[in-house]
């Protein structure tokens, strides 16, 4: 059996006062794809932050290789790619360094490259363009050019469809499709219905109630 990447152990979590989820078990496992669903303020997002170490506001236990993510946190964050709701495009920068930040300190990239991944989301002619000038969609695929050449084994993507036009949805679709083949793993949220394969579902319950449940 395939050792998960990572592991939420009995996860609860309350914001002002009210509960978000309970009790949540899932594993993440290399060749999967979950998708993390239910209504506005279900706490999809917060979900992903907590999988991607970003918060601490939780109870229970995360784990990475099986072992407390606390004492992974450095190999870990290494090895976990989080691409957020907002694109995280500074205006000022043009998309190629936008990327080159996005990439500091994490991989060693020459121009070629990045220019390179650029052009696979369709920006080439763009990027040496300030991103302040650049549409909402093309902004998105700033971010999104950065899985072109991830080496990270555990991607976490929120709304990554958001802002796109169909023809990068279907190629962000094939991307995503590929990843999961060759033995990555990618945890999302979208309101898009995306045409793959779902390999599980994680299912955060009406907000309404005192306690969530999880279907996976």
């Amino acid at each position: 059996m395939t050792e998960p990447l990572l592991q939420a152990v009995e996860l609860s979590c309350e914001r002002d006062d009210r509960v978000l989820f309970r009790q949540l078990n899932v594993s993440i496992v290399p060749g999967t794809l979950t998708r993390v669903e239910g209504p506005n303020g279900s706490g999809k997002t917060t979900l992903l932050r907590i999988f991607a170490g970003l918060s601490d506001a939780f109870s229970g236990e995360i784990l990475w290789q099986g072992r407390p993510r606390p004492a992974m946190r450095e190999w870990a964050n290494r090895n976990t790619l989080y691409l957020g709701h907002r694109a995280g495009i500074k205006g000022l920068l043009t998309p190629l360094e936008n990327l080159r930040a996005l990439t500091f300190g994490r991989q060693t990239c020459s121009e070629a490259l990045l220019r390179d991944a650029l052009d696979g989301v369709g920006l080439g002619p763009w990027a040496d363009v300030p991103c302040q000038n650049l549409s909402a969609g093309q902004k998105r695929r700033v971010a999104l050019a950065r899985l072109l050449f991830s080496d990270e084994p555990l991607w976490i993507l929120d709304e990554a469809f958001t802002a796109l036009d169909v023809e990068a949805v279907a190629a962000l679709e094939r991307l995503l499709t590929e990843r999961v083949r060759e033995g990555g793993a990618v945890v999302m949220t979208t309101h898009h219905e995306p045409d793959l394969a779902m390999l599980q579902r994680v299912r955060l319950g009406d907000v309404t109630r005192s306690a969530t449940v999880a279907e996976v």
